[in-house]
Formats: C-alpha cells, structure tokens, sequence
C-alpha cells in the first residue's frame, strides 16, 4: 500500500502560493511607482498667475450727491384780513413781479369799515368847527369882561377835545384805508411761485399761508447727506455741480450752511451750497449732482479679482520672489469701490501680490507668473 507524506513544505502544494505572492509584490511594486510619479508630477508643475508689485498711489477720491436747486429766499405770503376769497390771478409756476396782485378778497367789510370812518371823520369836524367857534365867542368875551373864566377855560377845553376827535378819526380812516387794500394780496418781490394753498370762494383767516414765493436772484443746491460724509476731509469747501438731466450744464458752488441738527427722519443732515453765477437751465426744483474731492492720499490698490478669504477674514496670495511660492496673507480694507479695493493694513511696498489665478492655489504652491503689473 502507498502513503502519502503530510509535511506543510511539500512543494507540490506551495506552488501555487508563492506565485501568489509573487504576483501580488509585484503589483504593489507598480501602484506605488505610479502614485510616485504622480506626486512627482503634482509638486513639479506651476500654476499660472498675474502678479502685480504692492506700490502706494497718491489718491484722490470724490464723492458726488444728488440734490435740489432751491430759492436763497422764500417767502410765505398771506392775507392780513380775512374774508372770501373772490378771485386768483396766478398759479404755481407763475413768475410775478414785485406788486403784482396774487388774488382778492370780497371788500365788503373793509369798506363798510371806510364808509364809517369817513362818516366819524366828517362828524368830528362839524364838532370840531363848533368848538372853535365857541372858543373864539368866548375869547372876546373875556377880553370884554363880559364873561368869566371858567366858561373861557371850558370853551378852551372843549376846542382841545374835538381836534383829538378828529384826529382819531382821522387815524381810523387810514386804519379803514389799509384793510380795504389788504383785501388785495400782492407779491412782495419778484420771484416765482411755488406753492398755492387758496381756491376761490373760500374763506381765509388773516395771517395763514396762501402761496409761496421764491425770489428771484441768489440761488442754492440743496443737499441731505449722511452724517458719515463728514469724517473724511475734504479738500476745499468748493463744488462741482452738474444738472442730472443735462450733465452739460455745469456751475461752482461752496458750502455756506451746514444744518447743526439731524433729520430724524431721515438721519441726514442739511447742506446749503451757494451757486456762483448759476446757468438759466437751473431752473428751480431742477435735480443736481454735486461732487466734491477729498484730500489726496498715499493708498494700496488692488482689483477685486485679488481679494480672497482666510477663515473669516480678507486675505491675498503673495508670491515669495526667491522660492517662487505663494502664500496667504491676511489684509484689513479701507474700503470697497467700484472695480478696486483699498488695502488698509496687511501688505508693504514692493510685495508680489496674484490678481488672477487665485482660486488655484494652495499654501506652499509653486507658481508661475504671467507679466508683471507694476
């Protein structure tokens, strides 16, 4: 009978394992070569970017408002009587000229009031033609001794009462006088109007506002511009000012009245700019924009495309002139502006900074640049 030996290093039976594990080595042998070739191939290729060099610009920045042109003059005009009113001869946008009639008032009354006075006056002369005769009757008497004293003296008194009558009388006839013209209300200047608040056949009390008045002459922009505008300086009190619908049409203004108070509203604060020698086309309530520069500034200033985000905070990749590797580097912003931003702190003159390609890269990345803007 044959028997068969059960050693494990029986070479019949580890043959297939050892070429198993051949196979195995040897696969293993590849992937790593391959992953090392790769990772060779990653750290030797540069990512393209544009880089420009950090150089501080002067700057001068503008700020341009929208605003108003309004009268330097306004004036609220009124009846000083009341009554009906019984006819209007001008309406907004109406230019006047000075004693021009606005509207009228029913006279009646004023000159039921005339007709009074005149009537007193006449009375108080008739007394008063009286007493002088008297006291001349009385005078001669008394020369002649053919009266007494005390008859002279009230002769003499009575004389002095009718002419203070008269006078009074007088006095309340021009009152009379007076209140009949001011049922005519008349423009006090020349100007234009700019507010209506009567219609005929409605009663008006004295002293409240029917129109408005714009006088003619010296004009103003009119600004309500954030308090915030003010923390910055200016470079002059000077203005450029320009009409919206027209920015052809230009004049030079300077600021003569800042309001000391805030809009409560609004939160914005008055601002009165006095136009030099102002163009016809600015025409009362015409929109205008006024632009105003701030003192000039050395500022870092990069495009947007530059601006990138470590953690929270703004950054930029900055570009190691010797390792030729990027890096990023944490910026505080002045300010945001159209197309730009301003670097505030973060950055010194002579840095390379990417402006484009940014997105790509990764800390310790080599790079390659792509001109320099400088």
């Amino acid at each position: 009978m044959t028997t068969h030996s059960s050693n494990p290093t029986d070479p019949l039976r580890t043959l297939p394992a050892a070429k198993a594990l051949v196979a195995a080595a040897v696969l293993a042998g590849v992937a790593l070569s391959g992953c090392n070739d790769r990772a060779s191939q990653t750290a030797a290729r540069a990512t393209l970017v544009r880089t420009t060099i950090v150089q501080p610009r002067d700057r001068q920045a503008s700020l341009t408002l929208t605003g108003e042109i309004q009268p330097r003059f306004r004036a609220d005009l009124s009846f000083r009587v009341s009554g009906r009113v019984v006819a209007r001869t001008v309406d907004v946008g109406a230019h006047v000229n000075k004693g021009d009639v606005l509207a009228r008032l029913e006279p009646a009354e004023q000159q039921a009031d005339v007709d009074a006075a005149t009537a007193a006056v006449a009375s108080a002369e008739a007394q008063l033609r009286v007493a002088k005769a008297t006291f001349e009757r009385q005078k001669a008497l008394i020369a002649s001794g053919f009266t007494t004293r005390t008859v002279y003296d009230q002769a003499q008194e009575g004389l002095r009462t009718a002419e203070g009558v008269l006078e009074a009388a007088k006095a309340q006839l021009g009152t009379s006088k007076d209140a009949l013209g001011y049922a005519a209300l008349r423009a006090e200047a020349d100007g234009v109007i700019t507010a209506r608040n009567l219609e005929v056949g409605q009663v008006v009390p004295a002293a409240q506002p029917v129109f408005s008045l714009a006088q003619d002459g010296e004009r103003d922009a009119v600004f309500e511009v954030y308090e915030s505008v003010f923390l910055g300086e200016t470079d002059s009190r000077r203005i450029t000012l320009a009409l919206v619908s027209d920015p052809a049409v230009t004049a030079t203004g300077e600021v003569r009245e800042i309001s000391p108070a805030i809009d409560a509203k609004s939160s914005t604060i008055r601002v009165k700019v006095s136009i030099d020698n102002p163009p016809a086309a600015m025409t009362l309530g015409s929109a205008v924009a006024g632009t105003v520069k701030t003192k000039a500034q050395k500022d870092i200033t990069l495009p947007w495309s530059a601006l990138m985000a470590a953690g929270r905070r703004p950054a930029v990749w900055t570009v190691d002139p010797q390792t030729k590797t990027a890096s990023l580097k944490s910026v505080t912003v002045g300010a945001y502006e159209a197309g730009q931003v301003l670097i505030k702190a973060g950055l010194e003159p002579g840095e390379r900074v990417v402006v484009d390609g940014g997105k790509l890269l990764s800390v310790g990345q080599s790079v390659t640049e792509e001109g320099d803007q400088s």
